[in-house]
């Protein structure tokens, strides 16, 4: 199943299916959002309800350094256990929409993401029992402001500023994301990002018993588990797509004053 939060056109927060005719949802770059959006016996073209962010975390719990790649184009080593850090509720912004960044930075960077979303509230889950708490998958965009970002170690400055984490447009249930799902990222139409779940370094059942080890997860809340190399500057008037396997894509524009 494939779910997405959306607000019909009487103005009401809905949690529907986005679905075509063999029961499969689709969204694409090339075609836009199409389809349906059914909650009970109501049925919405995607263009005619606002899309809101799939789940309402708590928190974001943001993996840094999980693509060996990645690594290697920051100049950094790869981690010996997962790089975390978390964005507040204020960061998450939705599919479809246009996004104010901070002014007078040099550099604001996408980063196209794999996001798990939690199921249920959770505390020391094995790896083994982690897919148990998975609700399922989403597509994030790790937006980072690079200019405060390397003047600080805890990054509030540079990731947990409002609209810095893009999600959505829906959750597909783990059972349509392939173990290797491909990953890519576009600005402007042109790949920038173009990788596979398969080449993180820490799986999402080891990032899941290492955040709970520490922290409770609760229903909603986002592990964004990483970017693959490729990563680079954002201008004003930009159009973002992030395209997940078995997802769809989050699209998103973006204004820096």
């Amino acid at each position: 199943m494939k779910r997405v939060r959306f607000r019909d056109t009487a103005g009401n927060v809905r949690g529907g299916r986005w679905t075509v005719e063999d029961g499969e949802p689709v969204v694409t770059a090339a075609a836009g959002p199409y389809g349906r959006i059914a909650f009970g016996d109501e049925s919405y073209d995607p263009d005619e309800v606002d899309i809101l962010p799939p789940c309402e975390p708590t928190k974001v719990v943001c993996i840094g350094r999980n693509y060996a790649d990645h690594a290697d184009e920051m100049g950094s080593d790869v981690p010996d256990r997962p790089m975390l850090f978390l964005k507040a509720p204020n960061a998450v912004a939705s599919h479809g929409k246009h996004l104010t960044m901070p002014s007078g930075k040099e550099r604001i960077d996408y980063e196209a993401e794999l996001g798990v979303v939690i199921g249920e509230q959770c505390r020391n889950v094995t790896e083994k029992g982690a897919m148990d708490v998975v609700a399922g998958y989403t597509c994030v965009n790790d937006i980072s402001n690079r200019d405060d970002q390397e003047r600080e170690q805890n990054w509030v400055r540079g990731k947990a500023f409002d609209n810095a984490c893009p999600i959505g447009p829906l959750v597909a249930t783990p059972e349509h994301v392939p173990e290797d799902a491909s990953i890519e990222l576009r600005l402007n139409g042109e790949t920038k990002q173009s990788s596979s779940r398969d080449h993180l370094i820490f799986s999402v059942p080891e990032l899941i018993a290492e955040i709970t080890s520490y922290m409770t997860l609760e229903p909603g809340d986002v592990i964004a588990t990483g970017t693959p190399e490729g990563v680079g500057p954002m201008e004003d008037g930009d159009e973002v797509e992030v395209e997940i396997e078995g997802i769809g894509t989050l699209k998103h524009s973006v204004k820096i004053p």
